[in-house]
């Protein structure tokens, strides 16, 4: 069994357990090392999904450790959320107008994630966003879709956010750069942005 299963059924055991579960308690459940257990946890902490709060014990003893979800950790686990994210995909694939907003609503995301890193280059800051990104020269290689079931069925409306997301952190970073191309699925699990530079107009 891999990490990224083990983790999701620690997500899952925590989602059932409204009073959060402490580290030998989810290794009775999932039938688990403690000290595997520990492990998944510091990475889902990292990530955000799990917080850890520690509770007083009846008796003596020191504090035990309980784990609960986030906020964020419930929304990972809802079906219901990538239900919503399809449906508004439809919606926008269906405009006429619709590939433009997705790039421009790109754009403004772009920029807005440039702000809060202003010090980040383009692949540090597609990274932070879960893309498993890489810059060599004009080319950043993109190995991980945050969004890849709805990038398969509608990419004219998700690769398209993505081009404006790299267009609009660029322009904000005021690099000279922009997105010549984006080539999604290039091999299962690989997109890449091809970058050139924009040719000032003539005088």
């Amino acid at each position: 069994m891999n990490g990224d299963r083990q983790r999701q059924m620690i997500l899952e055991a925590l989602g059932d357990a409204r009073d959060g579960l402490d580290t030998n308690q989810l290794a009775e459940r999932l039938d688990l090392h403690p000290n595997t257990i520990r492990w998944h946890l510091g990475v889902l902490t990292d990530a955000g999904l799990v917080q850890a709060t520690p509770e007083p014990r009846r008796g003596r003893g020191r504090p035990s450790i309980v784990h609960r979800l986030t906020g964020e950790g419930i929304a990972r686990g809802r079906d219901d959320y990538r239900l919503l994210a399809t449906m508004l995909t439809e919606v926008v694939a269906a405009d006429g107008a619709g590939e433009a907003r997705a790039y421009e609503a790109g754009v403004r995301w772009g920029r807005h994630l440039q702000q809060g890193e202003p010090e980040a280059g383009i692949a540090d800051l597609l990274d932070q966003e879960g893309f498993d990104a890489e810059q060599h020269g004009d080319r950043v290689e993109m190995r991980r879709c945050p969004f890849y079931a709805l990038a398969e069925s509608s990419p004219q409306v998700i690769c398209t956010l993505h081009h404006g997301i790299i267009d609009g952190a660029l322009e904000e970073a005021g690099s000279e750069q922009t997105v010549e191309r984006l080539d999604p699925f290039v091999e299962p699990g690989l997109c890449i942005a091809h970058l050139s530079r924009e040719v000032p107009p003539a005088r």
